[in-house]
Formats: C-alpha cells, sequence, structure tokens
C-alpha cells in the first residue's frame, strides 16, 4: 500500500502522518508498515538539537497509525468526518534503542483481540532487526458530533 491509499484510510496529514508504506497485511490479523525518518522532521528541530531523536510518543504514534490501518482495511471501511479512532491505552511500552534521522522504522501490529468495541494490539518498531520500542496498545472507533 503507498501513500495515496494510506492516505484514504487515515485521516492524519502532514506532520502527523507517520506511515509512509504498508509492506505486509493479513487482514484481521497484522500489518507490517515503514516509516522513513528523516532530518526534516518537525520535531528534530528541539528533539534535541545536539542529538537528534525521535520522541517515543511519536513512534508510538506511528505504531497506533500502523495499527488503525489495520483495523479500517479490515473492516473494509475507511474514517469520514464524523469516526475517528482513539487510542484509549498504551501498557509495557518500552524504548530499547533511539531513533535517529536515516532510520527506517519498520511498524509492526498484530491484532490481539476485539471485544465491545476495543480493541488490543500487540505493536513493535525496529530498525534492521533491533527493537526500538514495543508496546500494547488499546484503541476504540468513535462517531463525534459536529457542531
Amino acid at each position: 500500500m503507498e501513500i495515496a491509499e494510506i492516505k484514504e484510510y487515515l485521516p492524519h496529514r502532514y506532520p502527523f502522518l507517520l506511515v509512509d508504506r504498508v509492506l505486509e497485511l493479513e487482514h484481521d490479523k497484522r500489518i507490517v508498515a515503514l516509516k522513513n525518518v528523516t532530518i526534516n522532521e518537525p520535531f528534530f528541530g528541539g528533539h534535541f538539537p545536539h542529538y537528534p531523536v525521535m520522541p517515543g510518543v511519536l513512534i508510538v504514534e506511528a505504531m497506533a497509525q500502523a495499527a488503525a490501518l489495520l483495523s479500517f482495511k479490515s473492516m473494509g471501511t475507511k474514517p469520514d468526518d464524523n469516526t475517528v479512532v482513539y487510542l484509549v491505552g498504551v501498557d509495557g511500552a518500552r524504548f530499547k534503542r533511539p531513533v535517529v534521522p536515516g532510520d527506517t522504522l519498520i511498524l509492526e501490529a498484530e491484532k490481539v483481540f476485539a471485544r465491545r468495541g476495543l480493541i488490543k494490539y500487540a505493536v513493535r518498531a525496529k530498525v534492521g532487526d533491533q527493537i526500538a520500542s514495543e508496546a500494547t496498545l488499546l484503541c476504540t472507533q468513535r462517531t463525534i458530533a459536529k457542531p
């Protein structure tokens, strides 16, 4: 899946769209996506000027976006102006290596279960064969009221 199709399934846009390509997708099971990390990312100017490191919360967000892609593709639906997927829980988040400009971040999400409107994912971000981060995410889809 290339960026044009990703933008059909995720409402995020620059600078907050953190998935560049989907490499593998098994409906209702797992996804493997990637994020090319470049020095042009807006957060690197302040995190940190002397040693640019991708913030951990943005790595978690990238993993959550990959999980959302898996959900929408598996359901065969696309988000609209009335729908939002919320990240409602992050458990066991660990950061094992810094992610720096020039890295290709491989994002993996595996669906653990879905019950009562909640979906649980085991997620991992890797650079090469090294795990950069891993966590368990809990997400839900909600219809939002228009003002």
